[in-house]
C-alpha cells in the first residue's frame, strides 16, 4: 500500500468517526415519543399540485411543556412548499411531556 493510499483510508476513517460523533452528541438526541394530539394538514398550493410539483419539507419543531409548538424550522425540502408546512405544523398540538425538539417531515403528493 502506497503512502498516498494510507492517507486516503486514514482521511476516511476519520472523517467516518468525525460523523458518528457529530451524530450521537446529546444536543441532537431527539423526543421520538411524543405523540400529537392535533395535527393541522398543509393546505397544498394549488399552482403547484396542478404542475405536479410535489416533494417532503423536513422541519425542526421545538415544543413547549404544554405540548403547544413553541418554533418552527425548516430543515430542507422545496421551498414553495416550505411556507405551507411550517405553517400548518405550527398549529399541530404535541402530548404534555418536557419540552423537546423534534424532527417531523411534512409530505406534498400532486397524484393525492
Amino acid at each position: 500500500m502506497t503512502k498516498r493510499e494510507q492517507r486516503k483510508r486514514y482521511a476516511t476513517v476519520c472523517g467516518w468517526l468525525l460523523l458518528g460523533a457529530f451524530c450521537l452528541t446529546p444536543a441532537r438526541a431527539q423526543d421520538t415519543e411524543r405523540k400529537v394530539l392535533k395535527k393541522v394538514e398543509a393546505q397544498y398550493p394549488s399552482i403547484l399540485k396542478r404542475r405536479g410539483i410535489g416533494g417532503t419539507v423536513r422541519l425542526k419543531v421545538s415544543i413547549h411543556a404544554d405540548g403547544s409548538v413553541k418554533d418552527v424550522e425548516v430543515l430542507g425540502g422545496n421551498p414553495a412548499l416550505a411556507d405551507s408546512a411550517e405553517k400548518a405544523v405550527r398549529q399541530w398540538k404535541f402530548a404534555p411531556g418536557n419540552e423537546s425538539t423534534i424532527t417531523v417531515a411534512v409530505t406534498f403528493d400532486p397524484n393525492s
